[in-house]
């Protein structure tokens, strides 16, 4: 059964911190929350953790569209290919945000995403998950966990997350109520910005 570890977002408890970063680099899976809704997540490193993951997803690992979870912007280029001047005054203008940017990838990409052309990024504006990525030392994987149904409770308080995915998770944060609006998604792989799915973030600066 999950731990369920609370954590405060205006001063994230160190020592709870290193308890779910222990957790994470034992290639444990964790509920943690994000500027949008509570995401799933795992180290980007352990191929087993991935695995678990696709698989509470009912996908295929090499075909999932997970984001990388990054602790800033400096993080995000470990993992994309150079990106123009024009891209980088929009992502430092956006992040920390409620958007998942598209970026081409490069070789440093973790074997299982090889495949793919493209990654999406994310530095959500959380204290909590921000701090987890920076104590792991690389990003991680993460993804939104959906409703089965419309009772929208599901995924914003996380005692009611916790009875649902206690058994197939290592650890539930309770950072609080989340949001139930996810993230913005913008594809800038291509030569012009392209929204995917328009969320919490605005799309005015487009």
């Amino acid at each position: 059964m999950a731990q369920f570890i609370k954590i405060y977002p205006q001063n994230p408890n160190e020592k709870e911190i290193d308890r779910v970063v222990k957790v994470l680099k034992e290639g444990g899976l964790v509920i943690y929350p994000t500027d949008t809704v509570y995401g799933l997540g795992c180290d980007i490193t352990n191929t087993k953790a991935l695995e678990r993951i696709a698989k509470i997803k009912g996908i295929k690992l090499d075909k999932a569209n997970f984001s990388f979870v990054c602790h800033d912007l400096s993080n995000i280029s470990d993992y994309v290919k150079q990106i123009d001047t024009s891209t980088f005054k929009l992502l430092k203008r956006t992040l920390p945000g409620p958007y998942t940017f598209i970026l081409p990838g490069n070789n440093n990409l973790p074997k299982e995403f090889k495949k793919k052309n493209t990654v999406g990024i994310r530095v959500p504006d959380n204290s909590i998950a921000l701090e987890i990525v920076k104590q792991l030392g690389n990003p991680i994987v993460s993804t939104s966990i959906h409703d089965d149904d419309d009772v929208i409770e599901y995924t914003t308080d996380p005692e009611l997350i916790f009875e649902k995915w206690q058994n197939l998770v290592d650890v539930v944060i309770d950072g609080g109520y989340g949001d139930n609006q996810p993230s913005t998604i913008i594809d800038l792989s291509g030569s012009e910005p392209v929204v995917v799915r328009e969320g919490k973030g605005s799309i005015d600066f487009l």
